[in-house]
């Protein structure tokens, strides 16, 4: 028998929806329709902008045809006279809105319809291996893989480029996909859906296009989350071994939303985790960085859309960006997206230089031709600090000369280009003292040796004190482990502090030198057209956030009843601040102790996050109450939360630091104290008794409320509070300070990071 009344019921919201619109569209004069090269009588040309609209009560029951039709009766008309769409993407989950074409008139008559809530001009974002499982401790007996079960029937989908087939997504020893993930590998992605790549998509404009990868970058990120094992993996026959990423048994749902020079719109990065939601991926690894500062959260595409993806039961892991040194650089501080530094590893592929003097100074390159004679003593020349353009080469001679080029500006393998298309016989890159000790082994297209600014700096007055006289070689020395001190910070990494009292970055992994899957060849026989998949080895928290992406599928595996908070929370309490020798991480920007807004919580640890023994959680119903104290209005919240009913002008107070996070993060005035509450859930099977152990930041007095937290068995909870305030300051005094505090049960020891601002 069939039930009709769903279907009317339907038909009766939407006809009231459209109908009721589309009385109050007639009264307004419509605004001139422009093509999307801006003729018209206006002067304004088209743009895209991110449109939010209440949602009205019934809209659950409409389908997405029904809800595309509801979101264009907010438009002047569905098309414009080029015959295209004005509407490119009517969302469902991510946000209660639409993406579509506008002029700024039209954009500001919207308004004043009922319904309208917000619009804002769409802003770009950019995107921002062999050994690194083994520096993890992930391969070891007994380690994260054994204990994960290798990331078996979790899902990660993936923001990125796209993806190239290679190797490193064949799908020999995995499982089906799991049954909830509704996914696919769309006819016209370009993809083939395997047992490894289980969905497939592109989101440009709209339109439904092709999942290649024709950059590399959404290739590379791929293969460190969830690569499948490979052997003989190398970069130009650098960096071998057996290749894998973090959990090379978990399952991809790839999602291209970057284009053309790696552009990634916002209003395709929505849409792609619209869909993630509703293929029911487990994780979300988005490389993203803005290319504009934002005040709001909502004006930022990755958080906007993470809020609604954790309320889905997804944990978002995302980058902090590669705006380092400066503080204040950090892109992505929302509480609810767990937020990746970029550390350098113990493995360093050695091209020395060795100057006419005798001095020798310790750089990198993955290109180390046999062919290059390092017995013989070339010339130095430099053509100035503009960082080896063609056009500054044009002014010196440098054939059959080792060149001095400044870091920075551009690509260092497009430096290399243009000295060896000058004649140039080996380049020397020189670090910026921003870049401090962090370098890079690229795969050059001739000789080269990237040194620290200290070295660099050494070889730039060698040359200026001798002149035409100055000479130098390069000494390649391969790969070598097992380097001190490691893992230490990368220059290039974001820093907080940043806005909402939220200890940014939370933690650090492995992003400079990784090696994974690519998909041209590299060197000096570089092709730009995708060729025999090869490997490749590059920098960025790019390359962070994905290893965390995979260690959150361990977790996943191993406890698929945790929340999504708990996940980050085990990350966080577990990682190490500490490098293999024991002392704090080093800052490769001034190689003395990083800044606790450098480094979070330390370096990630995946034997201890799969078995924290507490965890902080935070029910993401608390996150309106946590907006409305940042200063958000009700109307912001209720944007972003996409449900009314909140008053932030009637809500009980909170503070930023009273959210259940495990890190403490204040700033901190004269005279004040600052009361912090925690609560702890026991996520052991045995009973245990914990003591707390406290290191206050210099000048700061740390006092619990408690030295002593027990539990008879899982999921049992305490709360403890936290009192900070200022014991001994002058103005000569630091301002920021790293302090934390350890619950140590003798099996576990649970670490919360507490960071202090000092404001005289």
């Amino acid at each position: 028998m069939e039930h009709r009344g769903p279907l009317v019921l339907k038909c009766c919201v939407l006809f009231l929806l459209l109908n009721g619109l589309a009385f109050r569209v007639s009264q307004g004069q419509l605004l001139p329709v422009v093509d999307d090269r801006g003729d018209s009588t206006t002067s304004y040309r088209l743009r895209t902008y991110i449109v939010h609209v209440k949602r009205p009560e019934g809209a659950r029951l409409l389908t997405r045809h029904e809800l595309k039709q509801w979101h264009e009766s907010f438009l002047p008309n569905t098309t414009l006279d080029s015959g295209k769409r004005r509407l490119i993407y009517s969302y469902r989950e991510v946000i209660s809105g639409f993406a579509a074409k506008l002029t700024p008139e039209e954009a500001t008559a919207m308004r004043s319809m009922e319904g309208f809530v917000y619009a804002r001009l769409e802003v770009t974002h950019r995107i921002a291996t062999t050994h690194t499982p083994q520096f993890l401790g992930l391969s070891q007996t007994g380690g994260a893989w054994d204990s994960g079960n290798e990331g078996k029937g979790v899902v990660i989908g993936v923001l990125d480029s796209g993806i190239w087939p290679h190797p490193s997504f064949g799908h020999d020893g995995m499982p089906a996909p799991p049954q909830k993930f509704k996914g696919s590998c769309i006819p016209w992605s370009g993809v083939t859906c395997n047992n490894k790549i289980v969905g497939a998509r592109g989101f440009l404009e709209g339109e439904e296009v092709i999942a290649i990868d024709h950059h590399g970058h959404g290739t590379h990120v791929a293969g460190i989350a969830a690569g499948n094992f490979v052997e003989g993996a190398e970069v130009l026959g650098m960096a071998a071994g057996n290749a894998s990423g973090i959990a090379p048994k978990a399952h991809l749902s790839i999602y291209k939303v970057c284009f053309d020079d790696v552009d990634c719109p916002d209003s395709g990065i929505l849409a792609a985790i619209d869909q993630a939601i509703e293929d029911r991926v487990d994780i979300l690894s988005m490389s993203l960085g803005t290319t504009a500062a934002t005040s709001y959260y909502f004006e930022d595409a990755v958080q906007l859309g993470s809020l609604t993806a954790l309320r889905h039961g997804i944990v978002p892991v995302t980058t902090a960006g590669n705006g380092g040194p400066m503080f204040n650089t950090l892109h992505h501080d929302a509480p609810w997206v767990l937020t990746v530094g970029a550390t350098s590893t113990d493995r360093r592929i050695r091209a020395k230089v060795k100057l006419g003097n005798g001095e020798e100074f310790a750089g990198e390159s993955a290109y180390q031709p046999d062919s290059f004679d390092s017995s013989i003593m070339r010339t130095i020349v430099y053509p100035g600090e503009d960082h080896c353009s063609a056009e500054s080469l044009k002014t010196i001679d440098v054939r059959d000369k080792i060149v001095l080029c400044s870091a920075g500006q551009t690509e260092e393998v497009d430096k290399g280009k243009a000295v060896s298309e000058a004649g140039g016989a080996a380049m020397i890159i020189m670090n910026r003292k921003k870049d401090g000790y962090t370098t890079s082994a690229e795969a050059h297209v001739l000789p080269v040796s990237h040194l620290s600014y200290e070295d660099g700096s050494k070889v730039l007055a060698y040359f200026k004190s001798q002149k035409s006289s100055s000479t130098a070689t390069i000494i390649f020395g391969g790969t070598v482990l097992e380097q001190r001190p490691s893992p230490t910070v990368a220059s290039f990494s974001s820093r907080g502090p940043n806005n909402g009292n939220i200890l940014k970055p939370d933690v650090l992994a492995p992003g400079v030198n990784i090696l994974a899957a690519w998909p041209f060849m590299v060197g000096p026989n570089a092709s730009a057209t995708p060729s025999n998949p090869t490997f490749n080895m590059i920098s960025g928290t790019s390359m962070a956030a994905p290893h965390v992406a995979g260690i959150v599928a361990l977790i996943k595996n191993s406890h698929p009843n945790w929340s999504p908070s708990a996940i980050h929370s085990a990350i966080i309490t577990s990682a190490k601040d500490t490098d293999s020798d024991g002392n704090y991480i080093i800052d490769e920007h001034t190689n003395e102790a990083a800044n606790v807004f450098a480094v979070g919580a330390g370096q990630v640890n995946p034997s201890g996050a799969l078995d924290p023994g507490l965890v902080y959680e935070i029910d993401p119903a608390i996150y309106p109450k946590y907006l409305c104290s940042l200063g958000y209005t009700t109307a912001m919240v209720e944007l972003m939360w996409h449900e009314s009913g909140v008053q932030c002008e009637a809500e009980k107070h909170i503070n930023p630091w009273d959210l259940n996070y495990p890190s403490i993060s204040v700033v901190l005035s004269p005279d004040e104290v600052i009361k912090v509450s925690r609560t702890v859930k026991h996520v052991d099977g045995s009973a245990e008794t914990y003591r707390a152990r406290v290191t206050a930041p210099p000048g700061i007095a740390v006092e619990l409320s408690k030295q002593e937290l027990q539990f008879s068995g899982p999921d049992k909870e305490d709360t403890f509070d936290i009192d900070i305030s200022i014991e001994s300051l002058d103005k000569t005094s630091r301002p920021y300070g790293r302090g934390k505090i350890e619950w140590d049960s003798g099996t576990h020891v649970v670490t919360t990071p507490i960071a202090v601002e000092i404001g005289f």
